[in-house]
């Protein structure tokens, strides 16, 4: 029996799981409209787990009339999908209580902006580009003539591999490295790639939510794996690995997001063990790397890649240029044909006149002396923000780059109430559970404090505490 849940993990964990399985597939369309749905045996049997356990899940989804019953003949989707929740107004709130999608907070537009994992675009050097297309349309003038390759601008891929191997001792060719339109487009790619319906992935939990989505999408059974500030519990990675066989382990390592830990470089090495002995690729997606305050992060995963079960994924969007949407992802030569196949049928190559203005600019001395200045003006932030916090009962652990704080409010504290509020007086943020593939994480957010001036993130931060206190002295 192909197992997907694990028999040690709570009550609650299992019957959040099951639900969420359920109702993700009526979401999809994969059940549809008074189409009667497996039996409690049945699903029971068919996910290893008690039979009360799909009976709750069921009822549940009865209670919130997403199915219905009909006597002695079982359960149905119910027409109409997710009914609107009365009580709460904001769109925004609504969306995070129903689907916990990021993009329905982003669409909102507000002055102090906490929930874009963004940088400033004043820090960007934006009149140097602007000066700097021009002498790139002397050197290719027939650059918007021409499409790029599939795979990637040439004269790029070589230019990354050399800055691969020199800085991480990657052990490649221009022919392993495809050229994305950003890492969201890299991680999609794989997924499809790599990811068939009811295939077990670990990922962790808390993660980025756009990979929650995408796996999900594809049918996946996400298995979480909890992140500390301390990196994993190996012992239950390996566990996982040889119970559920995962087709893959998605994780961020470097200044992670959301929580902006970073995992040791002695279980860097033990993961890409563990993924070459249960042949579980690892995707690592690393868009924060040289966001670094003080040290330098450990190496790669795929630095100590030899099997090649570690797909590695490197953004450079957020922090030269987000409109060039340039990602590089190196892979083993044996994936490179199916990677180039997907990525043909996607958009048959990323534009190249964004990869030409990349390249240029990543190999002059003004990108150093901009990622420079970069890190320190991202830190002199953290630093305000966490000035300001300091004031509170709330937690969070400092991280060592990056651009969010993953903080922790009071339990008392409804983060549906502060969500609302918040946007009432213009401030956004990210709650905890749109990061959790159980959507169980009720009392974390994230905060960025990369998007907005020094200023109004002084004021924002003041703001969002003062509401927190009014919201938590009506509690008691």
């Amino acid at each position: 029996m192909d197992v997907r849940f694990s028999s040690r993990a709570s009550t609650q964990t299992l019957f959040a799981q099951v639900y969420e399985y359920i109702w993700t597939r009526i979401q999809r369309g994969e059940w549809k409209e008074h189409e009667k749905l497996p039996s409690v045996r049945l699903l029971a049997a068919e996910l290893n787990v008690h039979r009360l356990t799909v009976f709750k899940a069921y009822q549940l989804l009865k209670e919130e009339k997403k199915v219905y019953v009909k006597d002695k003949s079982g359960y149905y989707v119910h027409p109409g999908g997710a009914m609107p929740l009365d009580n709460l107004d904001s769109p925004i709130v609504s969306s995070y209580v129903q689907k916990s999608h990021l993009s329905e907070i982003h669409k909102v537009p507000v002055t102090y902006q906490f929930s874009y994992a963004l940088i400033d675009p004043n820090l960007l050097p934006n009149r140097f580009f602007s000066e700097y297309v021009k002498e790139i349309f002397d050197l290719y003038p027939k650059v918007l003539s021409s499409y790029s390759t599939v795979q990637g601008d040439e004269e790029l891929r070589e230019a990354l591999c050399r800055y691969f191997m020199d800085m991480h001792r990657f052990h490649l060719s221009p022919e392993d490295i495809m050229i994305t339109s950003g890492s969201q487009q890299a991680l999609d790619l794989l997924a499809r790639m790599l990811v068939q319906p009811r295939d077990a992935v670990l990922i962790e939990r808390p993660t980025y939510s756009a990979a929650i989505d995408i796996f999900r999408q594809l049918g996946a059974q996400l298995i979480p794996v909890e992140i500390h500030p301390n990196g994993y519990d190996l012992d239950q990675v390996e566990a996982y690995m040889k119970r559920y066989k995962p087709r893959l382990f998605y994780l961020n390592p470097t200044y992670h997001n959301p929580t902006g830990y970073t995992v040791p470089a002695e279980q860097r090495k033990q993961l890409v063990e563990l993924a070459e002995r249960y042949r579980c690729f690892v995707i690592e997606d690393d868009p924060f790397r040289d966001m670094y305050f003080e040290s330098e992060p450990p190496p790669p995963l795929f630095s100590y890649s030899v099997e090649g079960y570690v797909v590695y994924i490197r953004s450079f969007s957020k922090y030269v240029a987000p409109g060039l949407r340039i990602a590089a992802v190196c892979l083993h030569p044996s994936l490179v044909s199916h990677f180039f196949t997907v990525k043909s049928l996607a958009d048959n190559g990323s534009p190249l006149l964004n990869q030409k203005i990349f390249l240029h600019y990543f190999s002059s001395s003004r990108m150093q002396q901009h990622i420079e200045k970069l890190r320190t003006a991202l830190n002199v932030r953290k630093t305000i923000m966490e000035e300001e916090l300091s004031a509170t009962a709330w937690r969070w652990n400092s991280p060592a780059g990056g651009l969010n704080l993953w903080v922790k409010l009071p339990e008392s504290l409804s983060m549906e109430a502060l969500l609302a509020k918040s946007i009432e007086q213009s401030i956004s943020f990210v709650p905890g559970s749109i990061c959790d593939p159980l959507k169980e994480t009720k009392s974390w957010l994230r905060l960025s404090y990369s998007y907005i001036s020094e200023k109004q993130l002084r004021e924002g931060t003041k703001l969002l505490i003062s509401m927190a206190s009014e919201l938590a002295g009506t509690v008691e």
